[in-house]
């Protein structure tokens, strides 16, 4: 009964929560990225390159002969080094942006510890003053 008492605790505390929310937004994140090696970045790469395919580059480990990765992987064992390349990249723009997010959030708390604490608030004038030690004795 304790264990359950001990993981709600857990599970209800804001770290969880934002955990949460940050898996979330990173499978997202993780799908625009795909996309943006996919379909920007890789065709950009290729066509550096005089055209080639990575999607396409791959060693049949099985003997076949095929065109395509997909008609490869039908007839046996490949070595997909091609996807490989592709997941690579993926990951290190994802890592970069990562470290970038990162970079800026730890920008923003130095400038807040560095900031100056709020001054402390200014003497009210003497008739303010004066008018509160009116009403302090009247009220005796």
């Amino acid at each position: 009964m304790a264990f359950l008492k001990e993981f709600r605790e857990f599970a209800v505390k804001g770290n969880v929560i934002d955990l949460a929310v940050g898996v979330i937004i990173g499978g997202a994140f993780s799908k625009i990225v795909d996309s943006l090696v996919k379909d920007i970045i890789m065709p950009v790469i290729s066509r550096l390159f005089g055209g080639l395919d990575f999607s396409n580059y791959f060693i049949p480990l099985a003997g076949q002969s095929a065109p395509t990765l997909a008609e490869a992987q039908k007839a046996g064992a490949v070595f997909a080094y091609g996807n490989f390349i592709t997941v690579a990249l993926n990951f290190l723009i994802l890592a970069f942006v990562i470290f970038l997010m990162v970079q800026q959030i730890n920008r923003l708390k130095r400038r807040q510890e560095a900031a100056p604490p709020p001054a402390a608030p200014a003497p009210p004038p003497e008739d303010v003053l004066l008018l509160r030690e009116i009403r302090d004795a009247l009220k005796k």
